[in-house]
């Protein structure tokens, strides 16, 4: 049968880590798992028991598509605890995930063959989505110097329909500052393209809190999810601000694209919102695994890492090692039982040279993680 030019992505490489992972599982063997941008934590305990009482009396229908009223008014006050911004719930999108707010996102606006800047090394699906709604991702190939996020000089010269920043970021963990992210959202104006913030990673921070661009600017896209800080990778569930002209146009098309997001996912999720201990307590892990990479990775051999302002990733430069880090990370999971990333799903140029190590899961399975990769070094030496 035929398919279309659209289809033809890139496969998403840390899922076919996953499942060559699983397939050692399965085989018997004992895999430590830092592919997967995933909590090693279910949804919080609160969420589960919101639900389990809502399903006694409700059939769990359709929503409005753009979400439980109650669920974007918490969305809203959250704005109000994190970060001090008024924010009107109107304005707020329940989505299926950020993946449904990605596609939304691009779907409300850019036209076929628009060019959207996207930084590298960056999250893979950005580019993929946009390719297969015909759309032009550009790559911003980013410096060291700049903490591998883009500046303002990566795309004065580009002609851009809108640029698409993630702080914090996947792959490396790094932050924008206030100063950072308006420079870059006045330069995107200044060239009259669009701006969309992922801030799926806000709550897992360390040193400082995340900005997000409506601090900056209500002339901005911010996509988010409760798949991070909330735990619920799989209930799919997530959400997006947008400008106040743009909720009608967004409620169009996730009537037409989605109808709505799960509504079991949205009655756990505005539970969630309130299970503050479990959720502190999920992020004193990732800060006690994040001690452990950064003094564990060099020991072993991974001393090139940008050092994670939040997420849960460590980005190693591992050039002097290999120019192919697939087979390197297969080496490393044959070898030494533990599952990797490849730079290669987040920087298409220079991802040979990479690996990303996620310490989302529990503080055991990172030591027992370190120990094997140290030990995997040391007969590779």
């Amino acid at each position: 049968m035929r398919n279309s030019t659209r289809s033809q992505v890139d496969p998403f490489i840390v899922m076919d880590v996953m499942e060559a992972a699983r397939r050692a599982e399965d085989a018997g063997r004992r895999i430590i798992h830092m592919e997967v941008g995933q909590p090693g934590t279910g949804a919080p305990q609160g969420a589960a028991r919101a639900l389990s009482s809502a399903l006694q009396t409700d059939a769990m229908g359709y929503t409005v598509s753009l979400g439980l009223p109650a669920l974007r008014r918490r969305i809203a006050q959250l704005y109000g605890d994190w970060y001090d911004v008024d924010l009107n719930p109107d304005r707020v999108v329940v989505t299926s995930g950020s993946s449904a707010g990605f596609i939304l996102a691009f779907t409300a606006l850019f036209d076929t063959g628009d060019r959207v800047g996207i930084g590298a090394p960056g999250y893979p699906s950005y580019r993929q989505i946009l390719s297969a709604l015909d759309l032009v991702p550009v790559d911003l190939p980013t410096a060291p110097e700049n903490r591998l996020q883009p500046v303002p000089a990566d795309f004065a010269a580009l002609d851009l329909a809108g640029l698409m920043v993630a702080s914090p970021a996947n792959p490396t963990g790094t932050m924008l500052d206030r100063g950072a992210m308006s420079a870059l959202i006045d330069a995107t104006h200044a060239q009259g393209a669009a701006f969309i913030s992922d801030e799926i990673y806000h709550g897992i921070e360390y040193e400082a809190k995340a900005v997000t661009a409506l601090e900056v600017t209500d002339d901005c896209y911010v996509i988010n999810s409760f798949s991070k800080y909330f735990s619920m990778t799989g209930w799919r569930v997530g959400w997006m601000v947008v400008p106040e002209d743009h909720v009608r146009v967004i409620e169009r098309l996730a009537q037409n694209l989605f109808i709505c997001a799960p509504h079991a996912s949205q009655v756990a999720a505005l539970a969630a919102m309130d299970c503050d201990d479990e959720l502190r307590a999920n992020l004193d892990v990732y800060r006690a695994n994040r001690a452990l990479m950064l003094e564990g990775l060099p020991k072993a051999g991974f001393n090139k890492i940008a050092p994670p302002d939040g997420a849960f990733y460590v980005y190693a430069d591992v050039s002097d090692l290999t120019d192919d880090s697939r087979a390197l990370a297969a080496e490393i999971l044959q070898q030494a039982g533990v599952a990797v990333t490849p730079g290669l799903d987040f920087d298409r140029d220079r991802g040979h040279g990479t690996l990303r190590f996620s310490y989302a899961r529990s503080t055991a399975d990172i030591q027992e993680g370190l120990a094997r990769l140290s030990q995997f070094m040391k007969t590779r030496a």
